[in-house]
């Protein structure tokens, strides 16, 4: 299943492509209750198939088994129902598969050749920082340029979102954790980012972190090893690597994560970025006004982002 949020007439609701369509998870479950007789079925059908992904996410493997039924349901019975089950993928904007994620985990230094390239040593043990909800954008937005910095870089991530509460897990049973795969950009103001130590003041800045262009479930993608990554700039590939270059996997990332850390559904973890960034080019290389990033991963699909120019971060 390829999970989204996706806004129609000023609302945004969870959905789901199948092919050039998109189903409306929740009222794709409402109809098909009601179609079986069941009372209730509003408030049955926002505690097992919710409005957005990010409560979704909370119903694990249950919520997901539901909305696949769902989905088959809509789509053999479209005008069933007094609300639009079945919008046409071109009438709505798409959104990131996750709203407000409660975590953000980013991990540093994670692709070999990368870590090559900037001259540090392979880690003994995973560096992570962490973006935030205010960074998301969807795979239709363009990214935005402030001026407060001339040092924009990409770098493409393998991402995997958490579909059930996870403490103390074992790299064995650390991928029945996991929700799905999705691609993220984790977009960089280099000169803020080295301004100190920590990483997190060039991470951060509003919209800085594009996702999409939807997520995979993991019941379709059952191994994220092996995927091929590809990241190109108005057509030119600065990136391509393979996730089996990861020096930590997933099943070692969420082992590392929930020993620390509880991760709960709906939390999102990028893996790390390849080898190519801007930022190591020589000379470096930064993004500008109207630049296109494209994002490909295998069996995943494509992101694809233009940079635009924009004002400051407005005073709130």
């Amino acid at each position: 299943m390829k999970l989204i949020n996706f806004t129609k007439d000023g609302h945004t609701r969870a959905g789901a492509i199948v092919e050039n369509q998109v189903i409306d998870l929740n009222y794709a479950y409402q109809a098909q209750l009601k179609a079986e007789g069941k009372y209730r079925y509003e408030q049955i059908a926002a505690a097992f198939v919710p409005n957005n992904t990010d409560e979704l996410y909370q119903g694990g493997k249950e919520s997901i088994a539901l909305a696949n039924g769902a989905i088959q349901f809509a789509l053999a019975n479209p005008d069933s129902f007094d609300k639009k089950l079945v919008h046409e993928l071109s009438d709505v904007k798409v959104e990131a598969p996750v709203i407000k994620p409660g975590k953000i985990i980013c991990v540093g230094h994670n692709f070999r050749k990368h870590i090559q390239e900037m001259g540090r040593e392979i880690p003994s043990n995973p560096v992570i920082f962490a973006k935030f909800a205010n960074t998301i954008l969807g795979p239709q937005d363009d990214i935005p340029f402030y001026p407060i910095s001339d040092q924009l870089d990409y770098e493409a991530e393998f991402t995997f979102v958490v579909g059930k509460q996870a403490r103390n897990v074992s790299e064995e049973d650390a991928l029945d954790y996991v929700a799905g795969y999705t691609i993220t950009n984790d977009v960089t103001y280099r000169d803020i980012q080295r301004r100190t130590l920590q990483w997190l003041q060039g991470k951060t800045v509003d919209g800085s972190a594009p996702m999409g262009p939807y997520l995979v479930t993991s019941d379709e993608l059952t191994n994220p090893s092996g995927l091929s990554m590809v990241l190109k700039v108005n057509g030119e590939v600065r990136q391509d690597t393979n996730t089996e270059d990861l020096v930590f996997s997933v099943p070692k990332l969420v082992a590392f994560l929930s020993n620390l850390m509880t991760l709960e559904p709906g939390d999102v973890v990028l893996t790390g970025t390849p080898g190519g960034v801007g930022v190591a080019m020589d000379p470096p290389t930064f993004l500008k006004d109207g630049d296109v990033v494209t994002i490909e991963i295998d069996q995943i699909g494509v992101l694809e982002n233009k940079v635009r120019a924009t004002e400051a971060v407005p005073v709130r």
